[in-house]
Order: structure tokens, then C-alpha cells, then sequence
């Protein structure tokens, strides 16, 4: 696939308003969050996550790639379609980048429903119900990692229809790299759950689980560190190989956030 998609429908000044503008690469590559990056300014957030992300993404690929591939058959196998599901992401400063994943659903079935996904979702196929319950199914966003296009640890990336949605604070997540992993996706490890009992998936989580995750991961920009990247990928390993390592923050009992007025 080539060019920019036409982001299914958007209208023009909502994608302005949101962040959503394709920059120059001299003006991405110099655009600085003062609260992201100002006091932070250090030597690891303007060299050493990224030279902690490639290191880290090779070493990962070394580990696991012969675990990649034979997922990537077994998926090829199972069902028609191909190996890979590709789709459109919002990234650093609003810039568009589609994330790689082992297809876990039947093909097009991103043409065929919500874009998020439940806990007992028909699209889902018998491999892919095992390979998100592993997270196998985020192996291939290494790949993005090397490209520049996530970092290891980070907010993760929402489709553009939802990026909209964020209010004005919200989108200082857009000055930070995107992560495979970080302190919003561990406290909601189990979103998938959480979502199947809801007859109002998408409005529940826009207006409570999106929030959620985005006050998490805003906490986690204003303060990046070595650290805190270790202790998120440590944090990781642990919830998926340790039984009960990470449980699903309960929303039930607490209110929705407020959804916030579009600026």
C-alpha cells in the first residue's frame, strides 16, 4: 500500500484540529514538546531510548524470531488471508504509520465491524484467540521499532478515528513515540475482557478506557527515563508469563471520565 490513507471519512478540520498533519521531516525531525522533552532533556531522551529500542528490538527479533515464523505459518495455515494485518496508526507529532501484527481475524475483518475488539469477537479465528492471549501478536511491531515508527515502551497508537476524540491535554500524547508496551497497556492487559459483557463497546471505551490509559501514559511522558522503560518491559515479561503478574484495572465502579470538548 502506498501514500496516505484517506482516513475513512474525516472531515479535514477535525484531523487539523487533532494533530493529524503529515509535516516536513526537517519540522517533525526539530518539533519539541516543552513538556514532554523540557526538563527531561537529557541524553537518553534524545539518544539513548533510541539506541535502547534498536539494541532491544534486534535482541528481541534474535530471541523470538524463530517463534515468529512458525506463528506465521500456523496463521497462514489456519485460515485464508495474509500472515500480516497492517493498519493505520497515528504516531509522534500527528504523523501517520501503519503497525504490523500476525493477523488474528478473519481477512477484512477490520471492514466488517468496531475497531476494537472483545473478548469473544466471531472475527477472531482459533489461532488468533491464542496469539492475543500471548501477545505473540505484537511481535511484528519490532519491525516498527527499527523503522523509527514506535519506540519499546510508550503510549500506544490509536486509529485515527479516535485520535480525533482526544480533547487539547490529551494530545500532548502525540509528542511522544508510540510503545509496544507501556504503563497504560499493562494496567489494561485485560481490555478485551473488560469489553465483552458491554452492549455499548466502542461509546465505553472512548468515553472510559480511552481515558483512562491516556491520563496513564501522560504520567509516563513527563517522566521517561532508563528506568522506568526497564521497569515497563520487566513489568511485561512478568504479566505474561508469571499466572495472576498483571490484572485489569476495574472501571466498573469508578465514573466514566468526561469525554472533554473538541479544540
Amino acid at each position: 500500500m502506498s501514500g496516505i490513507p484517506q482516513l475513512h471519512g474525516i472531515p479535514a478540520q477535525n484531523r487539523a484540529k487533532s494533530g493529524f498533519k503529515v509535516a516536513s521531516a526537517e519540522r517533525t525531525k526539530n518539533r519539541v514538546s516543552g513538556e514532554a522533552n523540557g526538563a527531561r532533556g537529557g541524553l537518553y531522551i534524545r539518544f539513548g531510548k533510541r539506541i535502547f529500542d534498536i539494541i532491544g528490538a534486534l535482541s528481541a527479533l534474535a530471541i523470538a524470531g524463530p517463534v515468529l515464523l512458525l506463528c506465521a505459518a500456523v496463521v497462514r495455515l489456519e485460515s485464508r488471508g495474509p500472515v500480516f494485518f497492517r493498519q493505520w496508526r497515528v504516531g509522534q507529532n500527528g504523523r501517520p504509520f501503519q503497525i504490523f501484527k500476525l493477523r488474528t481475524m478473519i481477512q477484512g475483518a477490520d471492514k466488517q465491524g468496531l475497531k476494537i475488539t472483545a473478548k469473544g469477537d466471531p472475527r477472531i479465528t482459533r489461532v488468533g484467540r491464542f496469539l492475543r492471549k500471548t501477545k505473540m501478536d505484537e511481535l511484528p511491531q519490532l519491525f516498527n521499532v527499527l523503522r523509527g515508527e514506535m519506540s519499546l515502551v510508550g503510549p500506544r497508537p490509536e486509529v485515527p478515528e479516535y485520535t480525533v476524540k482526544y480533547n487539547l491535554a490529551e494530545r500532548k500524547i502525540l509528542d511522544v513515540k508510540p510503545g509496544i508496551t507501556g504503563p497504560a497497556s499493562l494496567a489494561h492487559i485485560n481490555e478485551e475482557q473488560l469489553l465483552a459483557g458491554r452492549a455499548d463497546k466502542e461509546h465505553f471505551y472512548v468515553t472510559t478506557i480511552m481515558r483512562r490509559k491516556l491520563e496513564i501514559d501522560l504520567t509516563y511522558c513527563r517522566n521517561i527515563s532508563l528506568f522506568e522503560d526497564l521497569k515497563n518491559i520487566l513489568l511485561t515479561l512478568g504479566a505474561l508469563f508469571i499466572p495472576g503478574g498483571s490484572q485489569t484495572k476495574s472501571l466498573e465502579t469508578s465514573p466514566p471520565a468526561s469525554e472533554g470538548a473538541a479544540d
